[in-house]
């Protein structure tokens, strides 16, 4: 075996070894706080192929409401904008994550603001939603922590020392019956967006509008049939 092949399997094998490091979902330590609770979370697989933490009442049935309040998604906690994601990209991600989520209920449900400006005699669920925080952390990286949009990453060449770096999204949200007031289902999710070339590389709301785009297909299977996956 001649050493061009030895290192070249070296690198393979490192390349598979740095891929484990980022999770598919969020972990109990980057749970930002905004969810009533997070407990009886679950693994499961979306229909577009991600994976989620998920928790649905056994007794709700999403066809039992014609109207639902949801605002925008928040930010939180607060924002704190830098070099890497500047404001203006916080407030496209934002708005096009909303914009995705009410098209999406609004196939199903009357949309509107608040409960407060439900017609009466709606049957109504609230939702809320935010995107959330995270710190990101991989072998041979320091930690960062962008606020609400985290650069976590991907894989390190040990040949280049070329570091990719995948951007990422964590969305929490929850729904509420509010005729009881209980909480009956609750969602944190882990989007990954496009691959950047290194860690200096600005983020953008480009980077997410595909993995946005499966996120609102996974969240039009989920309203129809909560427990099919």
């Amino acid at each position: 075996m001649n050493l061009s092949r030895n290192l070249l399997i070296g690198v393979a094998l490192t390349g598979l070894l740095l891929s484990g490091c980022t999770s598919k979902v969020t972990e109990k330590t980057q749970y930002s706080g905004y969810l009533s609770s997070y407990d009886n979370l679950q693994e499961v697989q979306t229909p577009s192929g991600g994976t989620a933490m998920r928790w649905v009442s056994p007794s709700w049935n999403p066809n039992a409401y014609d109207t639902v309040a949801f605002n925008k998604l928040e930010l939180y906690p607060t924002p704190k904008p830098n070099e890497r994601v500047n404001q203006q990209t916080l407030n496209d991600i934002q708005n096009y994550m909303t914009n995705t989520a009410k098209s999406t209920l609004g196939q199903k449900y009357r949309v509107v603001t608040t409960p407060a400006s439900a017609p009466k005699g709606s049957k109504l669920l609230i939702m809320r939603a935010a995107i959330t925080g995270v710190n990101a952390e991989n072998e041979g990286m320091k930690w960062y922590e962008i606020v609400p949009v985290a650069a976590v990453v991907g894989g390190v060449s040990a040949a280049t020392g070329h570091r990719d770096q995948d951007t990422t999204l964590f969305i929490e949200a929850e729904f509420i019956d509010a005729k009881s007031n209980q909480t009956v289902g609750r969602v944190v999710r882990k989007v990954f967006g496009s691959t950047l070339e290194n860690d200096s590389q600005k983020i953008t709301a480009k980077d997410f509008k595909a993995a946005i785009d499966k996120l609102g297909a996974d969240f039009q299977a989920f309203i129809n049939k909560p427990q099919a996956y």
